[in-house]
């Protein structure tokens, strides 16, 4: 068996991929650290001699227990659609620090978190672990107990789920803060038309306050730009406490009352409109966040 010191330094140089795998399935940071701590537990007790590819080996460790919780949080969820914003990954406006990038792998945006919480635990699987990961369907297929020929059909349902949930991507980050700018300052100003001439036709807002027992809540949806702006007008008096900072690896906002944070906004994009407004209000997720990179108000 080799040196427990040899495998825990190894096991080191994979934790960042493995915490991305474990944060692409769960949509949660405390619960991928916990999954990828239960992987060391595992692998720290096992006879690794004979395993050629640690990496491959560790990723299907983290992935059975991912989708052991995905199975779980599905079991106690007593409504199929209830569930909360995913956990935020922040960074500073000046850059995304590398710890941070590689939970990003590939841009995993809050809308793409949300849309893969729609589908079922052995299709988030097949499609996270091939289509983010590259994991051939062959090493898949056994952990979600199917042949290869029907997990790539679940990945393929995956994939036409998360269809338009990566727009995002392809819009530079400049036109995503002329959006978000143009958003906050129709909102600080009352000014409706200009609210709505920035939303796209279809935009959908989620607001999640919490009140959930796991990392999924309870969230609320408001979809079309009238009843978005009407949601915004009530909430104007908070703008001037909006601040930059990066979501996800998208433009978003840190939202204080005064001193004390009040939300942090993720967006979706086009090119020419603010599809997806998701707010996360919870206080007590809002207080385990490092909000101190954020910069000044717009503009400043």
């Amino acid at each position: 068996m080799p040196d427990r010191d040899d495998l825990a330094a190894r096991f080191e140089t994979h934790r960042p991929h493995l915490r991305a795998v474990a944060y692409r399935m769960l949509g949660s940071l405390d619960e991928a650290e916990d999954v990828v701590q239960d992987a060391w537990l595992r692998a720290s007790r096992a006879e690794t001699a004979s395993v050629e590819n640690l990496a491959g080996w560790l990723t299907t460790i983290v992935a059975r227990l991912s989708l052991d919780r995905l199975r779980t949080r599905r079991s106690r969820r007593e409504d199929p659609i209830d569930m909360s914003i995913p956990d935020p990954i922040l960074s500073s406006v000046d850059g995304v620090d590398p710890e941070q990038e590689a939970l990003l792998v590939e841009s995993v945006g809050i809308a793409m978190l949300i849309v893969l919480e729609t589908l079922s635990p052995a299709e988030r699987l097949a499609f996270v672990l091939h289509d983010t990961f590259g994991l051939p369907f062959e090493q898949i297929a056994p952990i979600v107990g199917r042949t290869p020929t029907a997990t790539r059909q679940l990945a393929s349902r995956g994939r036409r789920r998360v269809r338009g949930a990566t727009a995002s991507t392809e819009v530079p980050l400049r036109r995503q803060w002329e959006l978000v700018d143009a958003f906050l300052a129709a909102s600080r100003d009352g000014d409706v038309r200009a609210l709505i001439h920035v939303l796209d036709p279809d935009v959908i807002v989620r607001a999640d306050a919490g009140g959930g027992t796991t990392a999924l809540g309870r969230t609320r949806t408001y979809s079309g730009p009238a009843a978005v702006a009407e949601q915004a007008m009530g909430f104007r008096h908070l703008a001037p406490g909006a601040r930059r900072i990066i979501v996800n690896g998208g433009a978003g906002l840190v939202v204080f009352a005064g001193d004390r944070p009040y939300a942090v906004v993720g967006f979706g994009f086009n090119t020419s409109a603010i599809t997806e407004i998701d707010f996360l209000l919870d206080p007590k997720r809002l207080a385990r966040l490092d909000l101190s990179m954020a910069a000044g108000p717009p503009g400043s």
